[in-house]
């Protein structure tokens, strides 16, 4: 199902994208074939280096031959000028040729624009693809070393140490679970990985704790308050650790979001909490 929703978004962006492109085809919106005039300034010290002056920028720019010249781009030039050389697959400069030029202006022909959308969605989903990958391939590494880890705490018996550490705190959240019943052991597990910014392998544990508490739940067609205070927990989870993506995303840098990652989710945590409480009460005073 998700695979569809992705390619539906897919095709209809590039449909945007053609429709688009075919309306400024038609009605030749970049002006293409269109001379542009430009005052200019030329330096004294060479007859071949000229200042285009624009939009109240000026472009350094370098007559070639053939009546040729050749545009400096930086990122402070005209967006027109950057659309034409981007669509040209050029970024610093961009090659026009002269029609006229006398002492104060300078007519050019720029080159044309064409399919400029169509080419931007096409560059977009190879660039996103690529970064996909590269992500997927960081990220196996982190994974590898928090996943062994969360097997050695299991194995060990670590595990059932911490939840009966934590147990008192499961109990207050989780108040119609009975004692001892396997569901404590996949929630405790589920917000470890989340604690510890495993976001991906928390999220089969969910799953197993949602089914486990699905078998204490009454009423099968609606949630119970514990399957709705787990999930109140599983969203808004303190993270001692950031997730895995951003580390592998930002690196050492991501040491400067560690406090704040604490603070929000800690915030984060209270609220979800004490609003899953307060539902859980009133639910009880209705029934």
């Amino acid at each position: 199902m998700l695979n569809k929703i992705w390619a539906s978004l897919i095709i209809l962006g590039i449909s945007f994208a053609l429709a688009q492109d075919v309306h400024d085809e038609v009605y030749n919106t970049h002006k293409n074939g269109a001379p542009i005039q430009l005052s200019l300034l030329q330096l004294p010290s060479s007859s071949a280096e000229l200042i285009l002056i624009t939009e109240n920028k000026k472009l350094n720019a370098t007559i070639l031959e053939n009546k040729k010249i050749l545009i400096h781009l930086d990122t402070q030039s005209p967006q027109y000028f950057l659309n034409v050389a981007a669509a040209n697959n050029r970024k610093t400069s961009l090659t026009a040729t002269i029609l006229s030029q006398d002492n104060h202006t300078i007519t050019l022909l720029l080159p044309d624009i064409h399919w400029q959308k169509l080419r931007q969605v096409t560059q977009a989903a190879f660039d996103t693809a690529e970064f996909a990958v590269k992500l997927a391939l960081g990220l196996i590494g982190i994974m590898a070393l928090w996943l062994g880890l969360m097997q050695i705490i299991e194995k060990s018996g670590l595990m059932n140490f911490l939840i009966k550490l934590v147990q008192p705190l499961l109990s207050w959240l989780f108040p119609n679970i009975p004692k001892n019943h396997p569901a404590f052991t996949s929630i405790s597990m589920n917000m470890a990985a989340n604690i510890l910014g495993l976001g991906n392998a928390a999220t089969p544990l969910g799953i197993k704790a949602m089914q486990q508490l699905q078998t204490l739940n009454h009423d099968k067609d609606k949630a119970s308050d514990e399957m709705c205070m787990f999930l109140a927990l599983n969203t808004s989870s303190v993270q001692l650790l950031p997730p895995v993506t951003l580390i592998a995303l930002m690196g050492t840098q991501i040491s400067e979001l560690l406090i704040p990652i604490i603070l929000a989710t800690s915030c984060s945590t209270i609220v979800a909490v004490t609003t899953a409480k307060l539902f859980a009460a009133r639910n009880r005073r209705n029934t």
